[in-house]
């Protein structure tokens, strides 16, 4: 049903996960990242609740593993759940339960943790693992290009519908932000053209967001400067 990579760039800080899924939505339910701390991938029949969890836990020191292990000894149906976890300082940690769905993989690279289920096959993660830590750029650009080499390893074993990109860095918020909660055919596809659409102005808004007064304004009525 999803397959998705967890990245820290080791220049910026930044923290991404990067996701499709044959269901709708996955951005709305999956992604769970928190500027400084780190980023969570919750995905299988998921549970989303998990993703704040461990976060809480990484912002209080603990390690991914330790932090997963933590969480999942309060938890029931732990063998329906698959999370991949990467902290601030790039180091990862994955489960994947005993009912994970179908053909099922998950693998940590370089500052990068990889996972899928009902996949065509294991290929697909390794593929991702591999395009991450060999592509140069920004780390939206690598997460995408990651996503893109599972897509042509073999991707779900069925058709995907929805997928999203979301990365954060200083700021509280997600500085990207991209979902395609819907589409008939190649919504990885749709993401990238989402992307090439706001990377030219992610700088932008967080001016506009820290200093109005000297952010670019976009000759919209209302917005005069």
């Amino acid at each position: 049903m999803t397959f998705s990579i967890v990245a820290r760039c080791a220049d910026t800080g930044q923290l991404g996960i990067a996701i499709s899924s044959s269901s709708i939505a996955v951005g709305a339910r999956c992604p769970w990242l928190r500027a400084g701390v780190g980023a969570v991938a919750s995905q299988n029949i998921t549970l989303p609740s998990l993703g704040p969890q461990v976060l809480d836990l990484l912002a209080q020191g603990l390690a991914p593993s330790d932090a997963l292990a933590a969480v999942f000894a309060g938890q029931d149906h732990s063998e329906y759940r698959q999370v991949t976890v990467i902290d601030n300082q790039g180091r990862t940690a994955h489960f994947s339960g005993a009912k994970t769905l179908g053909i099922h993989h998950a693998l940590s690279g370089e500052q990068c943790v990889a996972a899928g289920n009902m996949l065509a096959n294991p290929c697909v993660i390794e593929a991702m693992v591999r395009v991450f830590e060999t592509t140069a750029g920004p780390l939206a650009e690598r997460l995408l290009a990651a996503m893109q080499a599972g897509l042509t390893a073999g991707g779900e074993a069925g058709p995907v519908h929805s997928a999203a990109l979301v990365v954060v860095d200083e700021v509280l918020w997600p500085v990207v932000n991209l979902r395609v909660d819907w589409a008939d055919e190649d919504p990885i596809g749709a993401l990238v053209q989402l992307w090439h659409a706001y990377r030219g102005q992610l700088q932008d808004y967080i001016d506009r967001a820290l200093n109005p007064h000297s952010a670019p304004g976009y000759a919209v009525p209302g917005d005069e400067r």
